[in-house]
């Protein structure tokens, strides 16, 4: 079966049963979300975060302390992903196919939104999406750009970038704005530099890709922002996704559409 025709409930018993890779592309219609775990001392910082840098941190979903699903993630958040990254003191110390050993009562999972969202809404406006042509992870960047901070947290926005065709960047700026819930239109088009972006060929997380000739970079804030906080910050323990490895929700990608 094409992933793509996969139910959420589908995708995250393969990646139960171990198979890690990216998910853009996967399970077509429904949405995919990024996970950031911290201690319950935390949360509230976390949320505030979330609040304050809403277009970096869209707030889909908060589970209990401990808790191992959520109302929008039935599965088991501690395998069910496809990939994951645990932090230490704002270290990231280890990349792993599950996190069963390493999930403690004490953690609060956050699910915000993911771009891969829109994508299908993109591609149906005829506006490409490299990383699926290349078969590769969407290219993220850190950026100098400060989020506002939140108690002890504070960081660098992260990016995540399409390289469009000229004619069309207004077309996907007006397509991915649609979807405020998920990031919505880009933060920045053009000049990398202006981000503090030195090579677009030398991405902080996923792959590089092609930008051709007559093509724009756009750039989308990313839900991988919390975790550059984390790291920024020192935060003693927390899980998050690995990034471009997002967990599948039980939520339709037209849900976060703005009518």
């Amino acid at each position: 079966m094409d992933v793509a025709d996969l139910t959420p409930a589908q995708a995250r018993a393969r990646f139960r049963a171990g198979e890690r890779v990216p998910t853009a592309g996967w399970c077509g219609g429904w949405t995919q979300a990024n996970l950031i775990a911290v201690p319950e001392e935390l949360a509230y910082d976390l949320l505030l975060f979330a609040h304050r840098n809403a277009r970096a941190c869209p707030l889909l979903d908060v589970g209990e302390p401990g808790a191992v699903s959520t109302r929008l993630f039935p599965g088991d958040l501690r395998t069910d992903l496809p990939g994951y990254r645990i932090y230490r003191d704002g270290l990231a110390v280890a990349d792993a196919g599950d996190v069963v050993a390493e999930w403690r009562a004490d953690l609060v999972p956050f699910l915000l939104g993911c771009s891969f969202t829109f994508e299908r809404a993109l591609l149906a406006a005829g506006v490409p999406i490299r990383h699926l042509e290349q078969g590769v992870n969407v290219p993220m960047y850190r950026t100098d750009v400060p989020c506002e901070p939140s108690g002890p947290l504070s960081g660098p926005l992260v990016v995540s970038m399409r390289p469009v065709p000229e004619a069309l960047v207004a077309t996907a700026v007006e397509v991915s704005g649609r979807y405020p819930m998920v990031h919505g239109a880009p933060v920045h088009a053009g000049d990398p530099a202006e981000l503090g972006i030195a090579d677009l060929g030398r991405p902080d997380f996923g792959d590089p890709v092609e930008v051709r000739a007559g093509e724009v970079p756009l750039f989308w804030a990313c839900g991988v922002t919390p975790q550059a906080a984390v790291m920024a910050s020192g935060v003693e323990f927390a899980i998050g996704h690995l990034p471009g490895h997002m967990a599948i929700i039980d939520a339709r990608d037209e849900d976060y559409r703005a009518t």
